[in-house]
This record gives structure tokens, sequence and C-alpha cells, in this order.
């Protein structure tokens, strides 16, 4: 009986391994489609799939026939509004090709990231009620 047990166990960590690397291989070629780099997350993946996703959304649309000229507010407020539509209130989202930040955020609501050469910083923090 102990012996099929531990079968077992080494069937299932053998499974678990070759789904987490499928679960890996599929986010690298939704990387690459879309032109992403992830920089540093504690973000679930269907989060981050979710920001990535809509940043494409909205780099596409700001497309123009000669390039992209992309709006660093309208995609910040884009993403802003999605996540705290989506996941609540306090999302926070810095765009551009060049900035600085020292952010505290909530466990699992950070996301650094670049689409083809814009930077998307996207975080949430702790909403706490004010006493009066």
């Amino acid at each position: 009986m102990e012996e099929a047990e531990k079968e077992l166990e080494r069937r299932s960590k053998f499974l678990s391994s070759l789904i987490q690397k499928k679960k890996e291989n599929d986010q690298q070629n939704l990387h690459q489609q879309l032109n992403i780099k992830v920089k540093a997350s504690d973000m679930p993946i269907v989060l981050q799939n979710k920001a990535f996703q809509c940043a494409k959304d909205h780099v596409d649309s700001m497309s123009s026939g000669n390039g992209i000229k992309i709006d660093s507010k309208k995609l910040a407020l884009a993403l802003k509004k999605e996540f705290d539509a989506s996941y609540g209130p306090a999302w926070h989202c810095i765009v551009g090709t060049s900035f600085g930040s020292y952010v505290t955020h909530s466990l699992g609501g950070f996301l650094y990231f670049s689409i083809n050469k814009v930077y998307v910083l996207l975080f949430k923090t702790t909403v706490e009620p004010m006493d009066h």
C-alpha cells in the first residue's frame, strides 16, 4: 500500500511539473506575440494577461499608419479604470519611456512590464476606511 502511495505521489509531481512547463510556455508565447517583456511582478498570471491584453488593445487603437504614437496618460487611465472596475479600487498606473518610482503595493498587486518601447507600472494599494 505504501508503495502505491509513493508511486501515486511521484506521478502527481510529474504531471504537475508538465502542467507548469506548459503554462510557462504559453505565457512566453503570449509575451512574444504581444511584444511584452515582464521586468518584475508578484501578480497572478490571470491578472497579468488581462493587463497585457488591455495595454495591447489600447496601443493598437493609438497606432497610426506611419507608426505608433502612444498617449501615456490615456494608456495609464485605461489600465487603471479597467483594473478598478474588475478588481476593486486603489489601482495605480504609471506609463512612460523614462521614469523612476518607489511604491508600496498590496501583496499580489504589482506588475512592471514593457510593451514595444513603453514601460508600464501597475500596482494596487490598500484602501482603509477613514475614522471621523
